[in-house]
C-alpha cells in the first residue's frame, strides 16, 4: 500500500469500515477478523498509524479495551488475526511502544501456547520480528550481557526466554527454545552473539539432564545456529556444545542434528567426522549383529555415544522400525547430494542394506541374539523394506559398489520371487533391480562371468514371466515398467537380448495389450514399442523361430489408437509411434509417409486432447525427417536462400505433407478447444512456414494466388478468428480451400498471421477482465445456484 496517509484520507469509508464494525455489540468472528488484518496493513506506515491513533483505532483493535477482553476473543480466527495484524504494523517505533506500553507483549508470549498450532506458530514469529526490530531500530553501540544496554521490548522478551529455561513448565521450555531457533535460523546480526552468551549455561545444562523433555528440541536450535555465519565461524564453546549434543542426545534425538552438519560447508572436519559416525551407528550395528565374529568390515571403527544404547532401540518393536526408517531417509538425503561433503563406506554400507532386506524378509538366520531379535522385528516390515531399497537407488553412483553387485542382485531376485512382498515394495525392487542391471556393461570379461550374467538374466526373466500373469493389476503394470526400462538400458547388450528372446517374456507382453486394465494395456504398448526395436527393428539379429510380425503389431496398435475406450492406451500409442518414427524404425521416406497419414487420420478426432497434442509432436518429427531428408537447409525448418525457394525438394516436400493430410490436422487443431493443441499447432506451422518463406520473401509472396483460393483463405481467416468457438470445420474443400492443394496450402502459410494467431493463444483465459469482481463471478457462474453459494463464494 501508498506509504503514506493519503490512503486513509483519501478513502475514508476504510476508518468508517472500521469504526462501525467496532461498533457493532456481537461482531462477526470473521468479519472482525479480517478488520484486525485490514488495520494492521494500514498501521504498517507510520504516517498512517498516527492517524488510526488520533482516531482512536488503533487502542480500540489492539489494545486493552479491544477483543481481547470480549467473548469473540475465544474464536481462534480472531486471534489469528489480531497476531497478524500487529505483525503487519510491526514496522517502526511507535507501533513497537504502544504495544509494550499497554501490555501487548504479555498477551503475545502467552498466545505461544494457543490451542491452535496457528495462532502459536503466528505468535513465535511475531516475538522474533519485534525483538529483532527492537534491538536493530533502538540501539546504536554494540550490545553487552547487561539488561542495561538492551532497549525496554527486547528486555522483556530475553527476560522472558531466560526465565523460561529456568522455568519447571515444559510447555514454557519447549516454547523458548522455539522461539530461539526461529530467530537463530532468520537473523544473522552480531547482537544474536550476545544473546547467546546470556543464555549458553542453561541450554548447556540441558544436554546433562536425561530427564528433560525438551532436549529433542535441542538439535533444531544448534542446527540453526551451526548454519549461522554468526556462529559457524567461530571456534570453541559452540562447535564443544554440539560435540556434546551428539554425543549425549539419544540417536533418535542426533540423527538430525548429524544430518543437518554434513550438509554444512563450513562445519569443522572433526564434527563432521563425529555427525558422520552418529549416522551411521545403527548400520553399523545391523552388520555386527547380522553374524558373529563379524565376516567382513564394519562401518565405524569407534562409536560416539555408547553402541548399547542403539542396540537397545533396535531390540525394541517400537523403536527398531522409526530408527532405522530415520537413519534410511537420512542416508538418502545425504547420498542425493550432487557433492558428498563427506567420503562414505559405500561397500559396507551397501553390506549393511543387503542385511537389513534380508532381515525383512527372513532370508537371514543371523548368529547373535541381537540379530536374531531384530530378524523378528523386521520380519515384512513394508516401510523399511522401502526405505531401504530408495537408499539403493541413490548408491548406485557411489565408488565401491560393483564388487557386489552380484550378491545385491541376489537379494532383489529374493524379493521378486517372495510371494510376500507387497506390490509397493515389488515395485521399488524392480526399480532397484532394473538399475543395478544396467552396470552389468561395466563388469570386466570373462567366460565365468558371462555365464554368471547369463544366469542372472535367465532367472530375472524367469521371475518376469511370473509377475506377467499376476492377478493383480499393479504387479502386472510394475512389471511392464521394469521391462520397458531394462530394454531402454541393456537392448545393446548381446546376453540381455538372447536371453529375452529365448524367453516367454515377449509373448506374454503382447497378450497383455488385451489385459482389463487400462493402465496395465498402456504399459504394455509402451513395453511391446520398446520390444519392437529387438524383435522387429533390428533384422540383423537371429530371431528365434518366426513370431514376430511387424505388421502385426503395428496394426494392434494402431487398432488400439482407434478403439480403445480409454486414453491412456492411445496417448501411449502415440508416444510409442513418435519414438518410431525419431528413431528412423518406419521404413522408407514412402512407406513413412503413409504410415504417418494413417496416424493422423485415425487420432485427429480423438476426444482426449493429450492424444491429439501427441498427434501433432508425431507431425513436427516427420516434417523435420522429410525436410532434413530431401532439403539442403539444416533442421529443423531452417531458412533458405531465396534463391532455391521453389526448388524441387521443397516442392516435393510440400506434396508430402500435402499427400499424408498434415494440414488439414494442423488448421484444424488451431481451432481446438484445448489450448496447448493449439499453440502446439501453431508452433509447427511457423516452423514450415520458415523453411518454405525464407527471412525477406513472406512479403512479396502476400496477396497472390487465384479468387477461388483467396475466398478459400477469407474463410479460413474468418474461421480462424473465431479460435476454439469455430464450429465444424470442414477439411473437403467444400469451403474454396484445398488442404492438399500444395499451391494453396503454401499461399496459406504466407497469407495467415500465425505470429498473431500465436500471441492471441499465449493470453491467459481472464486477459479480457482482470479484477476481483471478475474472478467471483467466474467461480459464481461454474457453481451454478447463486442464491445458495453467493455468500461462500465471497
Amino acid at each position: 500500500l501508498d506509504p503514506t496517509v493519503d490512503l486513509v484520507q483519501d478513502n475514508p469509508c476504510l476508518t468508517e469500515f472500521i469504526a462501525s464494525m467496532l461498533a457493532l455489540p456481537e461482531p462477526s468472528p470473521s468479519i472482525l477478523s479480517f478488520t484486525l488484518r485490514l488495520a494492521g496493513i494500514l498501521a504498517a506506515s507510520e504516517n498512517r498509524f498516527q492517524l488510526l491513533q488520533q482516531e482512536k483505532l488503533v487502542v480500540r483493535l489492539f489494545g486493552r479495551d479491544g477483543p481481547l477482553n470480549n467473548a469473540v476473543w475465544e474464536d481462534a480466527s480472531v486471534r489469528s488475526g489480531w497476531v497478524e495484524g500487529v505483525h503487519s504494523m510491526m514496522q517502526h517505533q511507535p507501533a513497537l511502544h504502544f504495544l509494550c506500553d499497554d501490555g501487548g507483549i504479555n498477551v503475545i508470549l502467552a498466545l505461544q501456547g494457543d490451542p491452535s498450532l496457528f495462532v502459536a506458530s503466528a505468535a513465535s514469529q511475531l516475538l522474533v520480528h519485534m525483538l529483532t526490530l527492537s534491538v536493530e531500530s533502538e540501539t546504536t553501540e554494540p550490545l553487552s550481557t547487561k539488561d542495561s544496554d538492551w532497549p525496554v521490548c527486547a528486555q522483556l522478551i530475553v527476560k522472558w526466554i531466560e526465565d523460561s529455561l529456568q522455568s519447571s513448565s515444559t510447555s514454557q521450555t519447549k516454547q523458548s527454545l522455539k522461539l530461539l531457533t526461529s530467530l537463530f535460523g532468520s537473523c544473522h546480526a552480531t547482537w544474536t552473539e550476545v544473546l547467546w552468551l546470556r543464555i549458553a549455561k542453561q541450554i548447556e545444562s540441558f544436554l546433562l539432564e536425561e530427564t528433560v523433555e525438551a532436549q529433542h528440541m535441542l538439535a533444531n536450535l544448534l542446527l540453526s545456529m551451526a548454519w549461522s555465519p554468526v556462529f559457524c565461524d567461530t571456534e570453541g564453546n559452540f562447535w564443544a556444545l554440539v560435540t556434546s549434543a551428539l554425543e549425549r542426545l539419544t540417536p533418535m534425538q542426533a540423527g538430525p542434528l548429524a544430518v543437518g552438519l554434513l550438509r554444512l560447508y563450513k562445519c569443522p572436519q572433526d564434527v563432521r567426522i563425529q555427525a558422520l559416525t552418529v549416522l551411521l551407528q545403527p548400520m553399523d550395528c545391523i552388520l555386527r549383529a547380522a553374524s558373529q565374529p563379524l565376516e567382513y568390515a564394519g562401518l565405524l571403527d569407534e562409536s560416539v555415544s555408547d553402541p548399547a544404547t542403539v542396540e537397545s532401540l533396535l531390540s525394541s518393536k517400537s523403536s527398531c522400525v522409526s530408527l532405522l526408517c530415520q537413519t534410511l531417509a537420512h542416508l538418502r538425503e545425504l547420498l542425493s547430494l550432487i557433492h558428498l561433503p563427506v567420503d562414505l563406506p559405500c561397500t559396507s554400507l551397501l553390506r549393511s542394506l543387503m542385511t537389513i532386506l534380508q532381515f525383512c524378509n527372513g532370508f537371514l538366520s543371523p548368529a547373535s541374539p541381537l540379530g536374531s531379535t531384530i530378524s523378528r522385528i523386521l520380519i515384512n516390515c513394508f516401510r523399511v523394506q522401502r526405505s531401504a531399497l530408495d537408499v539403493l537407488a541413490v548408491l548406485l553412483e557411489q565408488k565401491g559398489c560393483g564388487a557386489l553387485i552380484e550378491s545385491l542382485l541376489d537379494v532383489l531376485l529374493a524379493y521378486l520371487e517372495s510371494p510376500n512382498t507387497s506390490p509397493t515394495v515389488l515395485k521399488k525392487t524392480f526399480q532397484a533391480t532394473a538399475e543395478w542391471l544396467g552396470r552389468l556393461q561395466e563388469l570386466s570379461y570373462s567366460n565365468s562371468r558371462c555365464q554368471q550374467i547369463e544366469k542372472i538374466l535367465k532367472d530375472v526373466f524367469l521371475v518376469l514371466q511370473k509377475h506377467l500373469c499376476s492377478p493383480c493389476w499393479e504387479v502386472r503394470d510394475s512389471s511392464l515398467e521394469f521391462l520397458t526400462v531394462l530394454i531402454k538400458c541393456l537392448r545393446d547388450y548381446d546376453e540381455f537380448r538372447q536371453s529375452l528372446l529365448s524367453s516367454e517374456v515377449p509373448r506374454l507382453t503382447e497378450n497383455l495389450l488385451d489385459d482389463p486394465e487400462s493402465y496395465v494395456r498402456a504399459s504394455a504398448v509402451t513395453a511391446v514399442g520398446h520390444l519392437a526395436f529387438i524383435t522387429y527393428f533390428a533384422p540383423e539379429l537371429p530371431v528365434i523361430g518366426n513370431q514376430y510380425n511387424k505388421e502385426n503389431i503395428v496394426t494392434k496398435l494402431q487398432e488400439i489408437l482407434s478403439t480403445d475406450p480409454e486414453g491412456f492406451p492411445r496417448r501411449a500409442v502415440i508416444r510409442i509411434f513418435t519414438e518410431w518414427l525419431r528413431q528412423g524404425c518406419t521404413g522408407s521416406l514412402e512407406d513413412t509417409e503413409q504410415f504417418v497419414s494413417r496416424v493422423v487420420q485415425t487420432m485427429e478426432h480423438d476426444l482426449d486432447w493429450e492424444v491429439r497434442l501427441g498427434g501433432l509432436e508425431l507431425v513436427e518429427v516427420f516434417c523435420t525427417q522429410t525436410i532434413c531428408q530431401l532439403g539442403p537447409s539444416k533442421c529443423p525448418y531452417a531458412p533458405i536462400s531465396s534463391a532455391v525457394t521453389t526448388s524441387i525438394h521443397q516442392d516435393k516436400s510440400l506434396q508430402i505433407f500435402c499427400r499424408a493430410k498434415l494440414f488439414s490436422f494442423l488448421f484444424r487443431s488451431l481451432c481446438d478447444c484445448d489450448k496447448p493443441v493449439g499453440q502446439t499447432a501453431c508452433d509447427v506451422l511457423l516452423g514450415l512456414r520458415a523453411n518454405f518463406y525464407p527471412v525477406g520473401t513472406l512479403k512479396e509472396s502476400q496477396g497472390t494466388g487465384d479468387s477461388h483460393a483467396g475466398d478459400g483463405l477469407a474463410w479460413l481467416q474468418r474461421t480462424l478468428r473465431h479460435g476454439s468457438l469455430a464450429q465444424n470445420f470442414p477439411t473437403d474443400g467444400g469451403n474454396g480451400l484445398d488442404f492438399q492443394d500444395p499451391e494453396s496450402m503454401m499461399l496459406a502459410l504466407g497469407t495467415i498471421d500465425l505470429k498473431e494467431l500465436r500471441d492471441e493463444l499465449s493470453k491467459s483465459s481472464d486477459h479480457v477482465e482482470k479484477s476481483p469482481l471478475s474472478l467471483l463471478q467466474d467461480i459464481l457462474a461454474t457453481v451454478g445456484t447463486v442464491e445458495e453459494n453467493e455468500a461462500d463464494c465471497y
